[in-house]
């Protein structure tokens, strides 16, 4: 039964009670009247025409709830995917023409079996890649980017595509002369009608009330006919079955791309999924996750879908609808089926501006500067990662994947610089009995021996910066004969790190001082013991505490040599 679990995750649903069935109908339902109207946006967005959303929102809704690991995650398409979708294949093809819907398939496809491959690999960690001050830098920015690439369809007027998005926005803005006002007005009803029922009555599905609004209102003014811009046709039935077109070489060109993807991707469902797991305390399983999301894209590639992720809206709803299992995903998509076979007619006159005003109000709440400022206030460094993947992603904006790139190296290389110069403390004995920072507390040292604290990893970024500190107090101190690495902040110790404490225990002896460590790890003990380095050392100049070094070096000196101000050497008690 695990096994028979672990292949086919939703059977572990059954049976299900009458009330858990009843709750999950219910909640199915009502995600349902929230996806039908967002996919078609949502595909507006990812420069699809707006049918193919609901493409986006059958299948794979079903599939990432049956093979994941959260009963409450909605998978289908969200607004941040389907941002990087249009801005990233818009450099190879003009949106809403069939190379664009081509490549976008395929583009699904590949996340998917990148999605695939890292669950199966069990390498969920991978979303670490991506710190939160990358994702709060990039969230902010791709919220920003998302409701001004909208601002086209909400006033009805021609949008340019050029290198450079804002320029582009900056050129829109100089058309508002042009605006085609009933479409302005009708996206800001629009707005109103789903702002007040969010407001007083956030149960209603406000979405859905606003398209069924504003769409009877198109009908029944000619919308169309006085020029504001409909959804129009939608091709009733199911999408056609078919396999993405493979080529080897446009792989190669959207590779980066579906790397990107796939990152942000899941780190959007993950983070989700753990949210919602606080309040139902379930356990989320990252890899499993991972193969749902996978699944959910490969198999939505084969029937028209772009990529698609866990929503956090649509989710958030799910959880209040009060969903018990995934079960109210597959009513949803059932739903989705309903709407492609009987009710696509009923769309052909909602506005244009009507998807955008959804859009703006989906990421509205994506915009929080005062993350950035909090960043800031925790450490300057990753305030600094993101105001810089902030900038950098809306400054190059259509190419969000370099923004976020360029993110992630800058949060690397800062790590690898603080990570170089590691805090080297000389230590001495405080009047409490321990050792603390001689510097810090104005305290004596010992001329017979050196105490020095490393805090870090001793790996091959600062090895030579250890290696610098420790010559420099020995030529500083040119009486000490012993010199004590406190060595308890040392988590790793890797090759350079390895070589360089070889070269300096040879180093120290040469010169008649002896090198002495205590408090270190088992991990890094089964280093030196692997590579002989320990049997250098001496196994009797390894200490479990400070204070035993410290009492086997004052009986190695002998007590009448030390003079009474020696505290550090003094045995406290």
């Amino acid at each position: 039964m695990n096994n028979l679990h672990r292949f086919f995750p939703f059977f572990s649903w059954f049976p299900l009670k009458r009330k858990a069935l009843r709750a999950d109908l219910i909640a199915g339902v009502t995600v349902a009247m929230v996806l039908v109207p967002q996919s078609m946006a949502y595909a507006q967005l990812a420069g699809m025409p707006p049918y193919y959303g609901l493409y986006a929102a059958f299948l794979p809704v079903m599939i990432g709830a049956m093979w994941g690991s959260s009963h409450q995650l909605s998978t289908g398409p969200v607004a941040m995917v389907s941002l990087l979708t249009g801005s990233m294949l818009a450099s190879f093809a003009v949106p809403g023409t069939d190379q664009f819907i081509a490549l976008a398939i395929l583009l699904a496809l590949m996340v998917g079996v990148m999605e695939l491959a890292l669950g199966l690999l069990r390498l969920g960690a991978i979303i670490n890649f991506l710190s939160h001050p990358v994702i709060v830098g990039f969230t902010n920015a791709a919220a920003v980017i998302i409701a001004l690439s909208q601002l086209d369809k909400l006033l009805g007027v021609p949008a340019r595509r050029s290198g450079s998005f804002l320029a582009d926005v900056w050129g829109l803005l100089s058309q508002a002369g042009d605006t085609h006002w009933l479409t302005l007005l009708v996206g800001i009803a629009a707005f109103a009608i789903m702002w007040l029922l969010r407001k007083y009555a956030p149960r209603w599905p406000g979405v859905l009330i606003a398209v069924a609004v504003t769409t009877l209102a198109s009908w029944q003014i000619g919308f169309e006919k006085a020029g504001g811009a409909v959804v129009g046709v939608i091709p009733a039935g199911l999408p056609k079955l078919a396999i993405p077109q493979l080529n080897g070489e446009t792989i190669m060109l959207l590779l980066s791309t579906a790397f990107v993807i796939t990152l942000v991707g899941f780190m959007e469902a993950i983070s989700v999924a753990k949210a919602m797991a606080t309040k139902t305390r379930q356990r989320i399983d990252p890899n499993q996750e991972l193969l749902g999301q996978g699944l959910a894209n490969v198999v939505g590639s084969f029937c028209q879908s772009f990529p698609v992720s866990g929503s956090f809206s649509r989710s958030a709803v799910n959880l209040s609808a009060g969903a018990v299992t995934g079960m109210s995903s597959v009513v949803t998509g059932v739903i989705v089926l309903a709407t492609l076979l009987v009710f696509t007619s009923l769309l052909y006159h909602l506005p244009q501006s009507v998807l955008a005003a959804i859009i703006m109000m989906a990421v509205v709440n994506l915009v929080n500067l005062d993350a950035i400022r909090h960043i800031w206030k925790a450490q300057w460094h990753d305030g600094l990662v993101a105001a810089a993947t902030f900038a950098t992603t809306l400054v190059l904006a259509p190419h969000l994947d370099t923004g976020i790139l360029i993110g992630a190296a800058l949060a690397i290389v800062l790590y690898l610089y603080r990570t170089m110069r590691p805090r080297v403390v000389v230590l001495g004995r405080h009047a409490d009995g321990t050792l603390s920072d001689a510097t810090m507390h104005d305290l004596s040292t010992s001329k017979h021996v050196i105490a020095i604290r490393f805090d870090g990893s001793l790996y091959f970024a600062n090895v030579p910066y250890f290696e610098d500190a420790v010559l420099e107090q020995v030529a500083r101190n040119p009486e000490a004969r012993y010199l004590l690495i406190v060595a308890d902040g040392i988590n790793e110790l890797d090759a350079s790190g390895e070589e360089v404490i070889r070269h300096l225990v040879q180093r120290l002896r040469d010169s008649g001082v002896t090198l002495v460590f205590s408090g270190l790890k088992h991990q890094v003990l089964q280093v030196m013991e692997r590579t002989g380095l320990r049997e250098m050392v001496g196994t009797e100049n390894l200490f479990r505490t400070e204070d035993q070094a410290l009492e086997v070096i004052h009986s190695a000196i002998g007590a009448g040599k030390l003079p009474p101000e020696d505290f550090l050497l003094k045995p406290f008690r």
